[in-house]
């Protein structure tokens, strides 16, 4: 997995988390599903660097 690719699944996974715990905090439903929304692309996206680095060997 690239170094740049595995840095932006992470930052948007750590993002998310962030939305996630504020959206409970405050009550806003909204924020926390967004945030939970940023979450699965940060697991998409290292799950497709993963699967490409699998096929690379």
């Amino acid at each position: 997995m690239s170094g740049e690719q595995k840095a932006k699944a992470a930052a948007e996974q750590a993002k998310g988390r962030v939305k996630e715990a504020a959206g409970r905090l405050t009550d806003d439903e909204e924020l926390a599903t967004e945030g939970r929304t940023d979450q699965a692309k940060g697991d998409l996206r290292s799950a497709k660097e993963k699967a490409k680095d699998a096929f690379k060997d």
